[in-house]
Order: structure tokens, then sequence, then C-alpha cells
């Protein structure tokens, strides 16, 4: 299993492995960080280990593979849910904006489900996080959106190529979250005022996100298939 994040790591490896998965933890930024989220998962009675590759980089994604193979013998799941979120009216997004966020959120998705596509072992799952923006379609969200409508076409695609083995791939797209990604640099107001957006009225939590992914991981969603699950609180 691979699982990874660039924004609060926690949550999805904990459930994953508390359902019983091994764990590969990737992080970009801080491999002390994952080193001890995979060292508080063992001492919790689960199995994880961790690693450290840019998902922009093909040739890291590679070995990021190699050492899930190496450490559990193959690997069964993968969680794409590394990204970033930079926000600019569209006259405003530079080139940096722009690059920044396909690098991560749509090479970086290429590079793994390509990974995936060859080395995934028939029966195994797929879940793309992607984001509820996509529908939203809120203002100056719009390069981070576009990557992850890519993201979205991607599931639907590669759903129909992986045909015959078995292997669902869904993504998962989350409304407001109070995770830093989603946090960083709005006001008390502006938050309240999206958590009033829902008709359950607050903010996601990364544990809603990470039961989201367990369901589609798991046994109850093995006929989901293509899909994009909306985990929003109704939102849209």
């Amino acid at each position: 299993m691979v699982a990874r994040n660039l924004d609060q790591p926690e949550a999805h490896p904990r459930r994953l492995a508390a359902d019983g998965h091994r764990v590969i933890v990737n992080y970009a930024g801080s491999v002390a960080a994952a080193e001890e989220l995979a060292a508080d998962i063992v001492r919790s009675g689960g199995q994880a280990t961790a690693h450290q590759a840019d998902v922009g980089d093909a040739a890291a994604v590679a070995r990021m593979f190699d050492s899930a193979e190496a450490a559990f013998g193959g690997i069964d799941i993968l969680v794409n849910n590394a990204g970033i979120m930079r926000l600019a009216p569209m006259a405003q997004s530079d080139d940096a904006l722009v690059d920044s966020q396909i690098a991560i959120n749509l090479k970086g998705t290429v590079n793994t489900l390509r990974e995936a596509a060859r080395r995934l072992q028939d029966g195994g799952r797929i879940v793309n996080l992607s984001t509820s923006v996509v529908g939203l379609k809120l203002e100056t969200c719009g390069i981070y959106a576009a990557t992850k409508a890519a993201v979205e076409a991607l599931t639907g695609i590669l759903a129909k190529e992986l045909r015959g083995r078995g292997i669902t791939i869904n993504a998962v797209a989350p409304g407001p979250t109070a995770t830093a990604l989603f946090l960083d640099g709005k006001s008390p107001e502006l938050v309240e005022r999206m958590a009033k957006m829902s008709p359950l009225e607050r903010l996601g939590t990364l544990e809603d996100i990470a039961a989201a992914v367990s369901f589609l991981t798991g046994p109850d969603g093995g006929w989901i298939n293509g899909q994009v699950l909306r985990a929003n609180g109704g939102m849209i």
C-alpha cells in the first residue's frame, strides 16, 4: 500500500493501518514527520514504513514503488492525496502559481497512476483526491480546480483501461476541510461563511475524508469504480 500527502498526512495512513493494511508513508517535505508517523503506527500495532519522494519526479515515484515492493512484496492500494492549493484570480495567476500546481496535482498524479497501472496487483484499489471546488467553481480557484478536474477525468479513463484486472479506481472530492491547506490565509469570518455553505453547517475533518477513503479501499467499496465521491456534507 502507498499513502502519502503534502498536507497533514496523519489521518489516511492511520485509518488504513487500523483497517489492517500495511502502509508506506511518502512525504515530500519532512522525513522526520513521516518516520515518526510510521513509527507511531507500528507502536499502535500496525505495519508501516516511510519513504520520501517528490511525486512530480517520475524517477522518484518509481523508486517509491520499488521501496513499497521491497518492504511488503507487492502493492495493493494507492491513495493519491499529495496536493497544493495556490489561489489567485486568473489575471494574476503567474507562471509559478500555474506550474507548481500542475507539477504536483496533475503531473504527480499521472506519475503515480502510471506506476500503479503497471505494478498494482490484480484486485487492487486506487483512490485519487480531487476537490468539490470542481463543482463549486469558486473565484480564485481556477488553476487548482483545473488540475483536480483533470484528476477526475484520469480516474474515469483509467478505470476502463484497467478492465479485466479487478482493480477499482475512484476519486474522493472533499469540500472545505479543517486542514492547514484550507485554513491558511483565510479570515475567521470567511472560514465560518464557508462552513455554513454545507447543510450540516461545519467544515469537514480529516477523519471524515479518511472514512471515505477507507470505504473505497475496503470490501464494501468493491462495486464502486470510476466514480467521484463528493465528501462535502451536501454542499454540492
